[in-house]
């Protein structure tokens, strides 16, 4: 992909919050302040660290990515996270959405990171090690989607694609708890009625990797 600035331009983190904001996707101050402070250069591959700043996904290998920073803003931004609460990162990757969300929560929160591919728990744990962030880990995914073992949760992100509403997700949710995933390639936003029913809101395009409901142990 050519890369395409104005000589002028620095490409760093000013840079890459600016153009979300040009184009309309980062419009929370929280977030963006978030974004400031886990600086994604720390969670792509140390070759990759000059393009870390640009708004397209990067390669983190084994057929995976780090999300493009816009379409992070609107998991974020569509999570509504508040300080204290606990939640689920399901498809941890890097690290860099389990990071932030740990910056959005703040403290008195705990995130709890899932990853099926062993390597990238590991780099995403060591990533999240160059921050102090006590309250998120990274675990190795396994025979069932999510974590029941520390469930409930008041939010849930799923930064896979998935076929359907991932069911095993939603007693691991609270009762009045939200769910952010891709079901076939839109962006849903998952609640719970008062009847117990999954209540669903679509809302943008996206493109994600596949998600694997059943991760082998």
């Amino acid at each position: 992909m050519a890369l395409e600035t104005r000589p002028e331009e620095a490409i760093d983190i000013n840079f890459m919050i600016q153009t979300m904001k040009t184009k309309g996707y980062l419009t929370s101050p929280t977030v963006e302040e978030a974004f400031r402070v886990v600086d994604r250069a720390e969670f792509v591959p140390p070759e990759q660290r000059e393009n870390a700043y640009y708004d397209y996904p990067m390669s983190i290998g084994y057929e995976q990515t780090i999300s493009q920073p816009s379409m992070v803003a609107t998991l974020l931004q569509s999570l509504e996270l508040v300080s204290g609460q606990k939640v689920l990162d399901v498809g941890a990757g890097s690290g860099w959405t389990t990071a932030l969300i740990a910056e959005l929560i703040g403290p008195k929160g705990k995130v709890i990171g899932v990853e099926r591919i062993p390597e990238l728990v590991e780099f995403g744990t060591r990533n999240l090690r160059k921050f102090d962030y006590p309250n998120a880990k990274i675990i190795q995914a396994g025979t069932q989607l999510g974590y029941p073992e520390e469930a409930p949760y008041d939010r849930i992100l799923v930064s896979a694609d998935a076929k359907d509403i991932p069911g095993v997700l939603l007693p691991q949710m609270t009762r009045v708890g939200r769910m952010v995933v891709p079901i076939c390639g839109r962006l849903c936003i998952i609640t719970q009625s008062d009847k117990g029913r999954a209540e669903v809101q679509q809302t943008n395009l996206v493109t994600f990797v596949p998600l694997i409901e059943e991760p082998s142990a």
